[in-house]
């Protein structure tokens, strides 16, 4: 009955995702980020998570109007006490959850430890959760994997009450000591009812001179699409604070299937993504997940996406893996079979393992004679293991000795310190080879920094920030050994209207599954009027349509079910869409420059014979 109000509630909500700052001194002190629902002066908080530092959060709302809170909790005791720093997202506006899969840039600036300063009062206590301790679900917490939150009980419930687990767990990457630049991250990720304790005995087996292990654990019964965008979201933000250029990923089961969506969908943000080994995958999907969904009275959300021709199996195989990933395919053979169940390794059927599709991308592949569980305290695979990754290394070592050049990069917004920054990009464009961009995702502390490394060559450096635009546009450089070039930015804000429209007939629609464009839809127009400006956009067919040069010139498009308005004036805008088969969509926005939101996530509704 759990699982069954869990998966409907799960179905209906939003994932609200974004960044804490401070203008004071609080870098030491935990966070609190709370969403609440207010009628009148009653508040009810629908869901809160801490943080032991400044930086991301999320949090899973059901549909409404929601404010969003945070304060420094000094003495942990989860109320908002006077004199803890606060500050709310735009002052007291609030957020509309649509059942959108994810609502992100919802960034708060702790600015005051004033009362009166946001819509939340002094006293209010936040509900306990279960574990009635303070747990963070900040990227890097350090953490020790024989820590009760690891244990099988909760692995458990992170599988059969995945919202449960999510509300009072989260989902985070672990480290077990403090970030080495100096070492090669290695990124674990555990299967169904698993948790980081689970490769315990890998963890001690990598060289500790070479690589540092980190784990991301996440309810393994929520959707897997949905966990690859939370794998997403978190890697993004490591790659903010410690800017590393190199990361290898080792996964078990369907832990591999989070993996490979994440590649695939995401892979473009991470180019230095190298390794990935994946242990006793169901490529192939399961078809007893397939029976689940039909008969079972609850379904875990995970099980629809594991059905061998649903849509999500398809979606990981539509596209191939950047070719500077290598994929190591490991398979149990241990097992098992019977007149109803064919050769497995006692969970996943080797034809699942062995699928045509993921052998045809995988670099090797290796078989063991062991269990879907053994396999992962084999001596032999181990042994195996140790070599990839040596082999690896060295590669990597070779790559960094030759491109070890560094650049420096200086920017400053036109923004009040009070208003939260938007999350900014470094863009390098090689000019001297065939056109190819490279982003480095930044975070506000690293103006006047140095960053790289970037292979020798001649670039030309952009910034990219939603809402600004960079002064100069672009400057060129050339990066070679024994110099450190420098470019210096201005970004100055700048109204605009961005979006897309999605299908939501091809994604399982629910918290935390990022909807994409639909690139199929046949859109005949977008129409923006207000202010006395009146642009209308046709959607552009080429394939080689660059966002960047369009987001530096100002220059509006349409391509792929996407679309981009610059450079508007403040005021309210009407927009409006017209696409073959559907009715007209029509929304109103209000634009200010240098204030940025969340692309506007559309959902077209069809015409019929009653509605035409």
């Amino acid at each position: 009955m759990q699982l069954r109000e869990e998966t409907e509630i799960i179905k209906n909500s939003t994932i609200l995702v974004g960044v804490v700052s401070s203008t004071l001194s609080i870098r030491d002190m935990p966070i609190v980020v709370a969403a609440y629902l207010r009628k009148g002066n009653i508040r009810t908080i629908v869901h809160y998570t801490s943080l032991h530092e400044l930086g991301s959060y999320e949090l899973i709302v059901p549909k409404g109007n929601y404010y969003i809170v945070a304060f420094g909790d000094n003495n942990q005791n989860l109320i908002y006490d006077k004199g803890e720093p606060v500050g709310q997202y735009i002052g007291t506006v609030g957020v509309f959850a649509n059942t959108e899969g994810v609502v992100s840039d919802i960034d708060i600036v702790i600015s005051s430890h004033k009362t009166g300063k946001t819509d939340f009062p002094i006293g209010y206590a936040l509900p306990f959760k279960k574990s009635k301790s303070f747990h963070t679900t900040s990227p890097g917490a350090i953490a020790k994997l024989d820590d009760v939150l690891f244990s099988d009980e909760y692995g458990a419930k992170g599988f059969w009450t995945p919202l449960e687990f999510f509300k009072e767990v989260g989902g985070n990457i672990f480290f077990l000591e403090a970030y080495d630049p100096k070492k090669i991250p290695i990124l674990f990720v555990h299967g169904a009812k698993g948790s980081p304790e689970d490769w315990k005995t890998f963890s001690k087996t990598i060289d500790g001179d070479k690589f540092q292990p980190w784990f991301f654990y996440y309810p393994s019964g929520a959707s897997i699409d949905s966990m690859s965008y939370l794998l997403f979201w978190k890697l993004l933000n490591l790659q903010r604070k410690y800017k590393f250029t190199e990361l290898y990923i080792t996964a078990h089961s369907i832990g591999g299937l989070v993996a490979r969506s994440f590649i695939v969908n995401f892979g473009d943000f991470f180019p230095f993504v190298t390794n990935f080994i994946s242990i006793s995958t169901p490529w192939g999907g399961e078809t007893l997940a397939k029976s689940g969904v039909k008969y079972s009275p609850a379904v875990i959300p995970a099980w629809r996406d594991l059905q061998p021709k649903g849509e999500f199996i398809k979606s990981i195989f539509r596209k191939k893996m950047p070719p500077t990933v290598e994929h190591f395919l490991f398979f149990g053979h241990k097992g098992n079979r019977n007149l109803l169940r064919p050769n497995n390794d006692r969970v996943v059927t080797m034809a699942s393992q062995l699928d045509p599709r993921a052998q045809r991308e995988a670099k090797m592949i290796y078989g063991f004679n062991e269990e879907h569980v053994s396999i992962l305290s084999s001596e032999q695979v181990l042994s195996q293991y140790t070599a990839i990754l040596a082999a690896a290394y060295e590669k990597t070592r070779d790559a960094v000795k030759t491109n070890g050049n560094r650049l420096r990069v200086d920017y400053s917004f036109d923004i009040s310190e009070e208003l939260p920054k938007p999350q900014t990009a470094l863009l390098l464009r090689r000019l001297d080879e065939k056109p190819s961009e490279t982003w480095l995702y930044l975070s506000h502390e690293d103006t006047e920094q140095k960053h790289g490394p970037f292979p020798s060559g001649n670039y030309e450096v952009s910034l990219i920030a939603p809402a600004f635009v960079p002064t100069p546009a672009s400057i060129p450089i050339t990066i070679e050994e024994g110099t450190v070039p420098r470019v210096k930015f201005s970004m100055n804000p700048r109204g605009q209207i961005i979006g897309y429209v999605v299908n939501t007939k091809k994604s399982t629609r629910q918290a935390g599954v990022y909807l994409g464009p639909d690139t199929e839809a046949q859109i005949q127009s977008i129409t923006l009027r207000g202010g006395g400006i009146t642009r209308t956009l046709t959607p552009l067919t080429e394939d080689n349509i660059s966002f960047s040069d369009h987001y530096l010139s100002g220059t509006d498009y349409a391509a792929k079910g996407a679309f981009y308005f610059f450079g508007l004036p403040t005021g309210k805008y009407e927009l409006t869409i017209n696409a073959k088969g559907y009715q007209q969509y029509s929304e109103i926005r209000n634009v200010r420059p240098g204030q940025y939101e969340d692309e506007m996530v559309i959902e077209l509704v069809e015409k019929n014979v009653d509605n035409p």
